[in-house]
């Protein structure tokens, strides 16, 4: 019944699983006949902590009880504290509220183009890497450099160019008088987990630089602790320019913010906005997820339980794979990724076969070792 009234109602826009869910509790989830299903896959990275964690459930409930929504045009204490948190918890910066990551991504655009025509005589193209996702709208779509997603919306916006994942060089290249920034993901996520390698990061920045170029990075699907540290750049040594985030921010509440140090905080009033942008709710509830995060240790967990997670996907028959903490996929030669992730649902695990070939595991950063111990034995088991 389900599945025919969604596709009597539902926009049509992506395949779903033939599993409906009604509850969650920690690592499970739980479909309509009551089956418990260990969740690997976290709602895409977003549910940090987990389903219906207590401090969430209270703070949305407390929030929504005194105030939920006022618009942008006035003050609200939810909204100034998570912005002085995440500043402490980043680096010096001015903070924009939206509702995802690509709202996000979309303002970290148009600060660059400003910022452009502010200070490079009017450049305004972003070098970005082919096979990145940075969201579904036609300038973010259009980032993310994937024919498929894009090649539908034609005639899609000027401005971005595309180089090679990992090639500082490719991007020192592209650079001409046009360019105003390099936009990156720490690791690209939706392609398959793909990590920066060593030295990559901080070459781009040392570019950028001495170009007087702006570094935007796309931590949508990497902030939050979920690499092992608060933000996967961290674990370079540098610190961007711009940085958006959403996903974990809120725990499944949508929020999403763009963070731009005072080099690029160009903004004025009335450039830029958004109605629902940092209400009350969204931001109560995503400084309570600092709060536990931090409370609980769960940066450092989550690079603990990445280790034993990472180690226990040798034995799967996977040709390759990689990693940064709770962000782990691995790769089969054959092209059964969609064949093992059903396999797996039907032995009550969830993960993410993002192609044919490849599979993403981004579990809550809550997740214990004897829960991974339990996924691996599933996985050893469909993988035969």
């Amino acid at each position: 019944m389900s599945v025919e009234l969604a596709e009597r109602y539902l926009m049509q826009t992506g395949r779903r699983l033939p599993v409906t869910f009604v509850r969650g509790r920690g690592c499970l989830l739980y479909d309509d006949a009551g089956r418990a299903y260990l969740d690997l896959v976290a709602g895409i990275a977003v549910n940090l902590l987990g389903h219906a964690h207590p401090d969430v459930v209270a703070a949305v409930s407390r929030q929504a009880a005194e105030l939920i929504h006022t618009s942008n045009l006035y003050l609200t204490r939810p909204q100034i504290e998570l912005a002085r948190r995440l500043v402490e918890l980043s680096f010096p910066s001015r903070v924009f509220f939206c509702n995802s990551g690509a709202e996000a991504n979309e303002a970290a655009i148009k600060l660059a183009r400003k910022w452009g025509t502010k200070n490079r005589a009017g450049a305004f193209e972003i070098i970005a890497t082919t096979g990145s996702f940075h969201g579904r709208t036609l300038a973010t779509v259009t980032a993310g450099g994937q024919h498929k997603y894009s090649d539908p919306f034609r005639p899609l916006p000027d401005g971005f160019v595309h180089v090679a994942y990992n090639d500082a060089a490719a991007i020192e290249q592209a650079t001409t008088d046009k360019t105003v920034a390099v936009l990156l993901e720490p690791v690209m996520g939706e392609i398959g987990v793909i990590p920066a390698a060593p030295g990559y990061l901080q070459r781009v920045r040392e570019w950028c630089d001495s170009k007087d170029l702006l570094l935007i990075l796309d931590e949508v699907q990497t902030g939050m602790g979920r690499t092992g540290r608060w933000f996967a750049h961290q674990h370079a040594g540098i610190t961007p320019d711009v940085m958006t985030l959403a996903k974990g921010l809120g725990a499944g509440v949508p929020i999403g913010a763009c963070l731009a140090n005072p080099r690029a905080d160009v903004f004025e009033p009335g450039d830029h906005g958004s109605t629902f942008g940092g209400n009350p709710l969204a931001c109560a509830v995503a400084a309570t997820v600092l709060e536990v995060i931090e409370r609980d240790g769960l940066v450092g967990h989550a690079a603990e339980m990445g280790e034993l997670l990472h180690a226990s996907l040798q034995d799967l028959g996977a040709k390759q794979t990689r990693g940064l903490g709770l962000m782990q996929a691995f790769e089969f030669e054959e092209p059964k990724a969609k064949l093992f992730q059903q396999g797996c649902l039907d032995s009550g695990l969830i993960v993410n076969a993002v192609d044919d070939h490849s599979v993403r595991l981004v579990p809550p950063l809550v997740i214990s070792a004897t829960e991974i111990d339990h996924a691996h034995e599933t996985m050893r088991k469909v993988a035969r």
